[in-house]
């Protein structure tokens, strides 16, 4: 079967090498590429590199080097058909079929690059005559010199339905049509698809016109501003970004590629002196085109207008990334001033202006924070759950699982410390002696104080409970992170209710070492007697410790509801025997699974003293568990 050049280059464009080669072998970054020991030969040293801007990997010990299909045929030991076969597949291309008609539109396709060339010559060509003296005109107007006018390949469609086909009739009408120059009406003549337009060529990453896009020259009603060509054989708008074959290369040396919302604005950041930037076709970036720009850069810089539709734009980018999400890649973005577009900006402020908004991009978690944030009023509780709702949402639709849980505590924390804001403590003067400089702590009044004590009296009683209090005290910055969960457990637990509002009060005051207006004293527990958890052991690993002291209220609020569905559970033995024992099943050996764990926390020790296998303070937790309902 015979593979046309051209579906072979659409084909390797559209598979990540680095992707594809770290499915079986351990790719390090290294600059703008990736390197590994070599797969091919035995080596200590890492000598085998991947490229994936240039598409290729080389080893510079055994001289290793190809392709992807060269990757499939060596690694993998595939024929040349059955790699190209694998490969189309992920891309979601098909394997033109072998049969002469394939052959014959292969060929076709070919023909229609000299088609789009041709078209291109005759648009630059009318620039240049005396038809393009008010385009000249124009463009001067517009501000763009020369150089430029001439290195993006300005040219000018005619007013004439009949000019193109006059002018390009060496080839077939038919292919006219095919490439998008005439559109073709049922008892109408075939006539041109640009006219009286500005056009700019839009080329693929070889350099070669596959399409063009035009714009009116002066805007009238009912006209579109700006004219993409349809989809061709050549041309996927969904799969090209303009100005990818000169952006690339500028990219590779200044480590950064820029996204703006259309072709004009690549020519005036261009002109700028910023010749990394590219833009997607009129649409909305596709996850195709943010695959293309994380070949360019691992975060690409996504620049929108200042306006309500640039805003919407960067949403809708971060919607289609989110999912895509892995290791190492994301987008950053920059929003303009208000009503304003990059040849704005630079006309305005100059070249610097840009470059700072560049050096102080936000990031895509940032950026759904901030819309989420602002989209709707928040006065009423109702109003922010629903804004906790939309952050957890867009958590939902990514796919990595380590950076979805990152993500979801990084906006969790955001989101505590709006929704329940650390208050501010102000001294007061108090009644008798005081330390100068500092207000002597209020003690709760007798009979607060009492009920707090008996309150905790009875739920202290249970060891965990008594260990993520304490470890809380131990560690307030957390309070906050956590206060979701705590309320939670407020709500499944009134005895512990009013010691969570404790800590959520003044969780700031005891993370500065200060002392809050109610003493603690009476009213947090202390730390379990010969508890071995690692946020109550001194010396821990304060990162380890946090983690631990996370899993820890993770585990203590989804005991309660455990045991609200196993009662549930019981009460359907009745009427569904069966399901309710396979239910109440399921659920206790997740209890057990809990206390496995905490069984498993509280053996972990410091490094150095690890050595009993179960702590009786924990034996006791676990037979609790283990009792039957």
């Amino acid at each position: 079967m015979a593979l046309s050049p051209q579906w072979l280059d659409e084909l390797k464009s559209r598979i990540t090498l680095s992707t594809l080669i770290q499915r079986t072998t351990k790719l390090q970054r290294a600059g703008r590429e990736w390197k590994a020991c070599c797969p091919f030969h035995s080596e200590n040293t890492p000598s085998f590199t991947v490229n994936d801007q240039k598409g290729f990997y080389h080893c510079f010990g055994c001289q290793a080097h190809g392709g992807a299909i060269d990757w499939m045929m060596e690694q993998r030991g595939l024929e040349f058909m059955d790699a190209v076969k694998e490969l189309a597949s992920e891309a979601g291309m098909e394997v033109p079929a072998p049969d002469p008609r394939a052959a014959q539109a292969a060929e076709k396709r070919a023909s229609l690059h000299d088609v789009m060339a041709a078209a291109q010559d005759w648009f630059v060509a009318r620039l240049r005559s005396d038809e393009g003296v008010g385009v000249r005109e124009y463009l001067g107007r517009r501000g763009l010199s020369q150089r430029v006018i001439e290195q993006f390949g300005f040219g000018y469609a005619p007013d004439d339905k009949q000019a193109l086909k006059k002018a390009l009739s060496q080839f077939d009408e038919s292919m006219l049509v095919e490439a998008g120059l005439l559109i073709s009406v049922e008892d109408k003549l075939p006539y041109s698809r640009f006219r009286g337009r500005v056009m700019l060529p839009i080329q693929d990453q070889r350099g070669r016109v596959i399409a063009f896009g035009g714009r009116i020259l002066e805007n009238r009603e009912g006209v579109a501003k700006y004219l993409n060509s349809p989809d061709t054989p050549l041309f996927d708008k969904g799969r090209t970004l303009y100005n990818i074959h000169r952006a690339g290369p500028a990219s590779r040396k200044v480590d950064r590629v820029i996204a703006v919302e259309g072709y004009m604005d690549v020519i005036a950041l261009a002109q700028a002196g910023f010749e990394d930037a590219v833009a997607p076709m009129g649409t909305a970036l596709t996850e195709q085109q943010i695959e293309l720009l994380w070949r360019m850069a691992d975060k690409p810089v996504v620049c929108f207008d200042g306006d309500a539709a640039g805003t919407r734009a960067a949403m809708r980018a971060a919607e289609r990334t989110l999912p895509m999400l892995r290791p190492g890649h994301s987008l950053q973005i920059v929003q303009l001033p208000a009503g304003m577009d990059p040849d704005d900006l630079v006309k305005r402020d100059g070249p610097q202006a840009m470059e700072r908004l560049l050096a102080s991009p936000k990031s895509l978690l940032g950026l759904i924070w901030d819309r989420e944030h602002s989209a709707q009023p928040l006065n009423s509780p109702e109003d922010k759950a629903g804004l906790k709702a939309r952050l957890l949402d867009h958590v939902d639709a990514i796919e990595h699982p380590d950076i979805k849980s990152l993500y979801r505590r990084e906006l969790l924390e955001r989101y505590g410390s709006f929704a329940f804001p650390k208050r501010e403590f102000r001294p007061q003067a108090q009644r008798g002696k005081f330390q100068p400089g500092r207000a002597e702590p209020q003690r709760a009044p007798p009979h607060v104080a009492d009920r707090l004590r008996r309150a905790a009296g009875g739920a202290f009683r249970d060891m965990l409970t008594q260990a993520v209090l304490a470890g809380l005290q131990r560690y307030p910055g957390e309070v906050h992170r956590h206060a979701d969960s705590l309320l939670r457990l407020s709500d499944s637990d009134p005895q512990v209710a009013q010691v969570v509002d404790y800590l959520l009060d003044n969780a700031q005051l005891l993370e500065a070492g200060e002392e809050p207006p109610i003493s603690p004293s009476g009213i947090l527990p202390p730390p379990p007697d010969n508890t071995r958890f690692t946020f109550l052991v001194e010396g821990s690993d304060p990162g380890a410790a946090r983690e631990d002291l996370a899993e820890a209220v993770s585990m203590l609020v989804e005991r309660p509801a455990l045991d609200a569905a196993i009662a549930a559970a019981t009460q359907r033995f009745a009427s569904d025997p069966e399901g309710a024992f396979e239910e109440q099943q399921r659920l206790r050996k997740r209890k057990l699974e809990i206390s496995e764990r905490l069984g498993q926390m509280a053996r972990k020790r410091a490094a150095s003293a690890a050595e009993e296998d179960y702590p009786s303070d924990v034996a006791d937790v676990t037979a609790d568990e283990q009792e039957t309902d």
